[in-house]
């Protein structure tokens, strides 16, 4: 190499540091002495130049030999450079490692591409059920997912893909086997050994389920592994994860692993799971006899990365920044936030720096993937003469300082925790919980702690439980209603004590504890879901007790649905049932805790509805056109998804905006398809089939009672005809029905319909024609006759008994001066006063209505106002006694004032003869 001006000092180093960089130069010298003369070696690479030095070198390249020959010389080449910088001192491990990662990027997605065209040609493109193309998502784990891969990495990879389907060739194979057949051949690129050596050593071992199963997982199969099977070392595993190829799937994919990795919550039991990996990996290090592997061994890499990790894991839910792969970025972060001295931060950074340049010396002899120190003299030599020591006992000296302070701060972290104090306190905590309660209360505590289940438990159980206890003990004397708590709470505390990883919650987060406790004397009904559906906790657990938004609502929702296929049912329910319990769990919290006003609550509350029920349509009419095909609709034209032809309207209180906590759902279903034309699928049916197939769908989605319940109850009674009438009705016999058949009670319950979910043009069309059926001219004392003979109707049936009445009961819903009797007024308003003023007709909700009465002055400001008043008081009340469990009948004096009010507009508006003198 005497023509190039290469610093022989420099090349001396290069080579004294490397027997791999000698083999390397004797085989390359042409090419080598031609990227010196370009001053490759003295400068950094960006990603796109080494993105561009892959495409340069495998450019319209189509033969595999060729493809894999300059693809391996181009590594050498680039491993020369690195070697050279590195034992010169040209280089940081931070630029090094990112350089080597891009590399491996730019090679991953070259063998990627290069491994697709013979596949297509055999098989055809793989398309998804959903008909999108599929792409095979490469997901990178370890030090290259953290962009941080050593001079001689092997690289850990996961393929995946976004959804199941079949290819479209000749010799067709389902999207898993062809994405297997893909990545196996982007392995056999990149990893054959060759007479040019190999690119990377591709490990795909922390794939789901390990050796021995599929090489490629699809994205629903992948979020059920981790829901159901994950086990707490993955999580470590994944917080490094990162998308090398896979476009916009990609990163969804990746977005689905978050909650796996970082809980919504502060998660504590980061600390224990990280106990017993150390314990692992200290019984590995002992069995093979790898104490001076400086990333195994004590104090040695992986012992920082711990240290890093475990603050990610459980705090990185609540501080995003702590989300980030790569060690040294979030290692800063940790003392920006306090959870590490800055000393702490500055001691580890060092010695992790040394460390990986400790490392980069070892694997640069040999381009060996080990971190196991040399016992060859030679060898020692070598790499202590690159990491400028004069001597090995000198370099041993000065790792072990380096290795003593991770140990320390190793050491300090996952200690075993201090005693608790409460422990201590025990005694006198029980006897002050003794004085509050009485016998009964007493004898369940004791029931509980000599009880079969407890026995049952495992010891580690037990142990949490008995450290859990005083805490829920403390926090319950500190409440006012202390023996309430307690025997609410009782049932909740047995439906997880199994599940430990709450309690470990609860024990570290006092304010949630706090919280659960009030939440307990305030609601019953609230400790009745937490105890029957336990993983409702998760999200009360994280809650901010802010009211949902409905776009958010929305968001949710759609994301957890996109990715369960079609045909999976249970999922579908299972999603569904959940949804609407954490969010209506939200509200109540926020309701209790956070005193959100009634009108927000019931709004939230009818947003989840509306959400649940917009999505169970979508899925219904998917379900039912993938089996049968597309109907036509009135008009000739092909429905679709986009384009269904069918709407759902919600009557009752979901169609006046006014859902409680308990409510069922008034639905009635209308389409506008073809009912004589056939659906254009393999198994053909009627448009008229079709939209009873779409409607029963829905209902078995929505009702199906399963282990987590059921979404809501369904009551389609108010559809035409009632029971005896069809599931789903045309809008042009629903607008037959309702002008030619229909009694006065229907258009009443009509005021209070409002079209909530389906397509927007079918919406539209229903909400034309509720105003024409309303604003139609009434005689006033028909319809006074009929609204106060409907009323009487439901006095009889549903309101208190005359025993009841003279004992001072008011019935809030029923009884006369109650909800029902303003609502019939605000109904009877449109019925009686929408011919001759329209805008009456508009809204839906009570309120609206009454307030456009007065605009319409129909009511006086003041008898409007006063009915708005008196219902918002009276709605308010009915959702206390909801989340109580507490009946609607109440004590009549404390409502007295009222109850006056309404009865006198009662009587004024609809029964003059109706009395005023309420008990």
């Amino acid at each position: 190499m005497e023509d190039v001006k290469m610093n022989a000092e420099q090349l001396h180093r290069t080579l004294r540091a490397s027997q791999y960089a000698e083999l390397v130069l004797g085989n390359h010298a042409v090419l080598l002495e031609q990227d010196y003369a370009v001053d490759q070696f003295l400068s950094p690479l960006s990603t796109t130049q080494i993105q561009n030095s892959v495409q340069i070198c495998l450019h319209q390249i189509t033969d595999e030999t060729v493809w894999m020959r300059e693809i391996r010389i181009l590594r050498a080449r680039l491993m020369f450079r690195w070697i050279w910088q590195d034992a010169n001192q040209l280089t940081d491990v931070v630029t090094l490692t990112r350089e080597l990662s891009d590399f491996a990027d730019a090679a991953i997605c070259a063998a990627k591409d290069f491994a697709r065209i013979p596949l297509v040609a055999k098989h055809g493109e793989p398309i998804g059920y959903n008909g999108a193309m599929q792409n095979l998502i490469v997901i990178a784990m370890g030090k290259l997912g953290a962009q941080e891969l050593n001079l001689s990495s092997d690289i850990d990879l996961i393929f995946a893909f976004d959804e199941q389907g079949e290819t479209n060739g000749r010799k067709d194979i389902d999207v898993q086997q062809f994405c297997i057949l893909w990545g196996q051949k982007l392995i056999y690129l990149l990893d054959h050994m060759t007479a040019d050596g190999f690119v990377f050593r591709v490990d795909m071992r922390l794939r789901p389920w390990g050796d021995g199963s599929a090489l490629a997982i699809s994205h629903v199969a992948l979020e059920k592994y981790l829901s159901q099977h994950g086990r707490e070392w993955e999580r470590y595993a994944w917080i490094k994860a990162r998308i090398v190829t896979g476009g916009k799937e990609g990163v969804e994919l990746l977005d689905m692993t978050r909650p796996f990795v970082f809980r919504k919550y502060v998660d504590y039991t980061a600390f224990e799971a990280m106990r017993e990996m150390k314990a692992m990996i200290e019984r590995e290090v002992l069995r093979r006899n790898i104490e001076d592997d400086i990333k195994l061994g004590a104090g040695g890499i992986r012992e920082v990365e711990f240290i890093v990790q475990v603050f990610q894991l459980i705090y990185g839910g609540a501080k995003f920044e702590l989300q980030d792969r790569q060690c040294l970025v979030s290692l800063h972060h940790l003392g920006e936030f306090g959870l590490l001295e800055v000393d702490a931060v500055t001691e580890l950074e060092d010695a992790y720096l040394f460390l990986r340049r400790v490392e980069h010396a070892i694997q640069a002899l040999n381009d060996q993937q080990t971190q196991s120190l040399p016992s060859e003299p030679d060898l020692r030599h070598r790499m202590i003469e690159t990491l400028g020591f004069t001597d090995w006992e000198a370099f041993i000296s000065f790792l072990n300082q380096k290795r003593a302070k991770v140990i320390y701060q190793f050491e300090h972290l996952i200690k075993e925790k201090e005693p608790d104090p409460l422990l201590e306190s025990f005694s006198q905590l029980e006897k002050q919980l003794d004085n509050v309660l009485d016998a009964s209360a007493k004898n369940l505590v004791h029931e509980f702690w000599h009880g079969h289940a407890l026995k049952k438990l495992p010891a580690k159980a037990v142990q949490r439980l008995k450290t859990f206890w005083p805490h829920l003990i403390e926090a319950i004397l500190q409440s006012n209603k202390p023996q309430i708590a307690l025997l609410r709470l009782m049932p909740l505390v047995e439906s997880v004590m199994r599940r430990t990883v709450y309690l470990v919650m609860l024990i570290e987060s006092k304010g949630a504890l706090q919280r659960l406790v009030k939440m307990a004397t305030v609601s019953p009904w609230i400790c009745e879901e937490l105890t029957h559906y336990p993983v409702l906790l998760d999200e009360f657990l994280s809650m901010d007790f802010e009211l949902p938004r409905r776009k958010d609502l929305e968001d949710s929702l759609r994301q957890q649905l996109l990715r369960i296929e079609i045909d999976q049912v249970e999922d579908q329910m299972r999603v569904l049932r959940l949804f609407k319990k954490s969010n209506v769990l939200a509200v109540a919290a926020s309701d209790v805790l956070a005193e959100s006003p009634l009108m927000k609550v019931s709004d939230a509350l009818t947003d989840i509805a509306e959400v649940s029920v917009n999505a169970t349509l979508n899925l219904a009419y998917q379900i039912t056109a993938k089996k049968h095909g597309f109907p036509l609709d009135a008009e000739g034209n092909r429905c679709s998804v986009s384009h269904t032809a069918f709407a759902v309207v919600g009557y009752g209180k979901l169609g006046g905006i006014e859902l409680g906590y308990g409510s069922d759902l008034d639905l009635v279903f209308i389409h506008y398809m073809s009912e004589q034309g056939d659906t254009d699928g393999l198994k053909k049916i009627s448009g008229f089939e079709f939209a009873m197939r779409v409607g029963q769908k829905f209902m078995s989605l929505m009702t199906t009672q399963t282990l987590d319940g059921r979404v809501y109850e369904i009551d389609t009674r108010l559809r035409p005809s009632g029971e005896a009438g069809l599931l789903v009705t045309s809008l042009k016999a629903f607008e037959q029905y309702q002008l030619k058949s229909a009694w006065l009670w229907e258009h009443q319950a009509l005021v209070r319909a409002r079209s909530i979910a389906g397509e927007q043009s079918l919406r539209e069309k229903f909400e034309l024609l509720r105003c024409r059926i309303l604003i139609q001219p009434r005689e006033e004392t028909k319809v006074r006759a009929e609204v106060l003979k409907m009323r009487q109707k439901m006095k009889d049936h549903l309101g208190s008994s005359k025993e009841q009445q003279k004992d001072g009961i008011f019935h809030l819903k029923q009884d006369a001066g109650g909800i029902v009797d303003i609502e019939f007024m605000a109904q009877y308003a449109v019925l009686a006063w929408s011919g001759s003023n329209p805008d009456l007709a508009h809204y839906s909700d009570n309120v609206r209505i009454l307030e456009d009465a007065a605009k319409a002055s129909c009511l006086s400001s003041d008898d409007a106002t006063a009915l708005i008043q008196a219902y918002l008081s009276e709605r308010a009340e009915s959702h206390r006694l909801a989340l109580a469990n507490q009946s609607m009948q109440v004590n009549a004096a404390d409502w007295h004032d009222t109850r006056v009010i309404v009865c006198k507009l009662w009587q004024r508006l609809i029964d003059p003869t109706a009395t005023i003198c309420i008990g």
